[in-house]
Formats: C-alpha cells, sequence, structure tokens
C-alpha cells in the first residue's frame, strides 16, 4: 500500500461482546490492520448482545490505538435487533450507522451484519466494499443451517425452522431483499471452500473468493498457576472448547467418554446447552466443565491436551478456529467428516477426522499410544500456522483483493 488506509469494520458482535469466533476474528483483522499503520473503526451493536445474554461482558480485550470501536446502543434498547430482525431494516439505529458510515472510509467491510443493520446496511458508505462471510446468514433465517434443531440443513423449510428455535420467521426475505441488497457488494470472502458451493445449493450465486482466516502466532501469555499446570498433566485429556450449544456436537461424544477410561475430556466454555451436556455427563469422573477459561489458563488447556476435538453437526463456516489455535500451541485435532471441517486436516496435517465412533475411538487410542505421532501431528499443524495461516500471508490476500478492487476489476468466483 502507498499510504495508510481507512477501514470500517460493521459486525453484530465485538468482543467483549461477543458469543464466537466471528467476533474474535473481526477483532484479529482490525488490530493487526491498525498494527500496520491503517486506521480501523469498528462499529458493532451493544444492543443485540445485551437482548441475548445476561453476562455484564466483564472480560477485557485490548486493541491497538488505531482501533476505534464504536458500540452502538439505541434508546429503544432490545427493541432495535427485534426491529431489525423482522423488518430487515436498521430503522432504529439508522442515523447512527449512516453519520459513521458516510465518513471517508477507503474499504468498508461488512462482516455478520444481521442485527446491526440487516441487508440494508450494506448500501451505506462509499468506499471499496468487502463482505465475509462467517455464517449461513444469507441464506438462513437461523444463521446455521441446523434444521429444526436436529440436522444439517439440506433442503430448506424457512417457515417452520425458525419457531424451532422460539424465533418468528422472517417474511421480508421471501421479497429478495438479500439479493438486492447485495448487488453494492464488491466481493465476498469466504474462509473455506465448501460454503461458497452451500451458497450456490441454496439459491445465492455470488463473486466468492477464498481467502483463509489466520491465527496470530501463540503470545506470551503469563504462566497460570503451577498447581493449575501440574493438574493438567495428571492424566491425559481430550480438549473441547467452544460454547454449549447442542449443535456444537459434545452431546454426541459425552457417552464415548463415559465408556473410555483410558483419558479425560476437559470441556472450555459455557452456553444455554450446558444444564443438559452437565445431565449427560453426571457421575462420570473423567469429564470435567472447565467453564469459561482466558489467557494463559486457556493456552495451557491447548498445549498440554492430547488433541482437539471438535465434534460440531452443522455446516460451519470456516475451518474450526478452536483447531487452529490448538495448532498454534503443537496440539493436533480430531474434527467431525462435515462441511468445511476436514479442510483444517488436509490442508495441514495436523490431526485425524471421524466420521463414527469407531473411528473417533481409533484416532484416540492411536495418539495416546503414540506420543511421537501425537507431537509431530501437531508440528504439522503448527507449521500450517507459521505459512499458510499467518497474519502475513492473510494480509498479502486481503490487499491483493482490495487492490484488484480499487483498480475496478471486479474478483473472479472460487
Amino acid at each position: 500500500m502507498s499510504r495508510p488506509l481507512r477501514f470500517c469494520m460493521v459486525t453484530t458482535f465485538y468482543p467483549p461482546f461477543n458469543f464466537g469466533g466471528d467476533g474474535i476474528f473481526v477483532q484479529r483483522l482490525s488490530n493487526e490492520l491498525a498494527s500496520r499503520g491503517h486506521q480501523v473503526d469498528v462499529v458493532h451493536c451493544v444492543d443485540t448482545y445485551r437482548l441475548l445474554s445476561l453476562d455484564l461482558a466483564r472480560h477485557s480485550y485490548q486493541d491497538h490505538p488505531n482501533v476505534t470501536v464504536h458500540g452502538l446502543r439505541s434508546p429503544f434498547g432490545p427493541l432495535s435487533p427485534l426491529v431489525n430482525h423482522q423488518l430487515g431494516s436498521a430503522l432504529l439505529k439508522r442515523r447512527q450507522l449512516r453519520a459513521l458510515l458516510d465518513r471517508d472510509y477507503d474499504v468498508i467491510h461488512f462482516h455478520n451484519t444481521s442485527l446491526i443493520g440487516g441487508p440494508e446496511v450494506l448500501g451505506y458508505g462509499r468506499a471499496v466494499k468487502l463482505y465475509t462471510i462467517h455464517e449461513y446468514w444469507l441464506v438462513c433465517s437461523t444463521h446455521i443451517l441446523f434444521k429444526n434443531n436436529r440436522e444439517p440443513c439440506t433442503r430448506r423449510s424457512c417457515l417452520l425452522c425458525p419457531l424451532t428455535y422460539r424465533r418468528p420467521p422472517q417474511l421480508w426475505r421471501a421479497r429478495g431483499v438479500v439479493k438486492r441488497a447485495l448487488g453494492g457488494v464488491d466481493a465476498f470472502i469466504s474462509p473455506d471452500r465448501f460454503s461458497p458451493e452451500m451458497h450456490r445449493k441454496m439459491g445465492l450465486d455470488l463473486p466468492f473468493v477464498y481467502l483463509p482466516h489466520f491465527v496470530p502466532p501463540a503470545a506470551e501469555a503469563a504462566r497460570p498457576a503451577p498447581e493449575f499446570e501440574a493438574e493438567l498433566r495428571s492424566r491425559p485429556y481430550f480438549l473441547f472448547v467452544g460454547r454449549l450449544e447442542k449443535l456444537k456436537g459434545l452431546q454426541q461424544i459425552l457417552p464415548i467418554f463415559r465408556r473410555y477410561p483410558r483419558a479425560e475430556l476437559r470441556i472450555a466454555g459455557r452456553g444455554g446447552y450446558e444444564r443438559r451436556l452437565r445431565r449427560l455427563a453426571a457421575d462420570a469422573p473423567n469429564i470435567h466443565f472447565m467453564g469459561f477459561r482466558s489467557g494463559a489458563e486457556l493456552q495451557a488447556l491447548y498445549r498440554e491436551a492430547v488433541a482437539v476435538v471438535v465434534p460440531s453437526l452443522n455446516y460451519e463456516v470456516a475451518p474450526p478456529l478452536v483447531a487452529m489455535e490448538g495448532f498454534a500451541q503443537g496440539t493436533p485435532a480430531l474434527v467431525q467428516d462435515l462441511g468445511s471441517m476436514p479442510e483444517v486436516i488436509n490442508d495441514s496435517g495436523g490431526g485425524f477426522i471421524f466420521g463414527d465412533e469407531p473411528s473417533l475411538i481409533e484416532a484416540m487410542d492411536q495418539l495416546l499410544a503414540d506420543r511421537a505421532l501425537r507431537d509431530q501431528l501437531g508440528a504439522s499443524g503448527l507449521e500450517a500456522c507459521q505459512t499458510r495461516w499467518s497474519p502475513e500471508e492473510h494480509m498479502r490476500g486481503y490487499f491483493e483483493i482490495i487492490e484488484r478492487l480499487r483498480g475496478r476489476t471486479r474478483t473472479e468466483p472460487a
């Protein structure tokens, strides 16, 4: 870049007001750009987080001085995202959003915009416009293509399915609002190869460009308490990290560990399905719920694990971030053979793909029996993080997209 650029990131969630990997990635991208001399504004919706969570967002996150965060609040509070959900409109935050996005930006980068303005916000501002898909909101009102909260969606039933999640249908979707709004976006970034095809199957053929997410080098965190690390080393364990929700599939592997005395399962995370999961794990001495962990303790959990287990039951957008974070600590991953998830193993050689209970147990047995194999797979994952998924590689591809668009050359489909 010949000069520093001005970026605006538009997203519903941003730390500490976030639940999953999309907000974490937006923060990492914003700070990576800022560390390279660019100015970054982040626009997100505090009202939506307040609507969906009783947590007061006490956890602290540090942003680079070049990052300015605008956490939008409406006088109408939770009513604002509810109106947004039902009308597909930024009605109660329109004035705030227009005032921010009409600034002199070089690039406006939309992420999860579902409840900060819906499709309407994509028309705001005058700049190169990018949209990264972090979920399936463009084609699915529940965002996750997990039909009736039971199985991956392969055939739409969009009036009944939202009711399973206690959400009213979004009737505005039937009017083609999304497709019309997308006409002003210059390029759609997909962090995996699978999701563009799913969007096409659901009737949305867009100019996708493939650009995988990146993982920052493992930060030097303060060591956790010595007794915490000692306790982790007392017995071999496999690790699950993530939101405790049905679609994450943890309920599928809890019965396996109840019958698997060779190792423990440690679970880091909280969520709405936690009570049900705790009942499934009741009285199992080798299953441990560890709640929310951050910083040094989470790094130690990754580092000391035999492997990270990713049993998700829905079509994830992007290879699982938790697997990549395990790789950054030299720890392999075991991932479900579904959607984009196998890409993280196929591209790195950093673990195993399982499709059923026997194949998962076989992979766990191999890793427990052969420490050298475990370390070799973890080293392959770490190498992929340092090359294929490094910040430098991501920034190279990211600015190639921007330069082509600033030259008014459209991106080619992935």
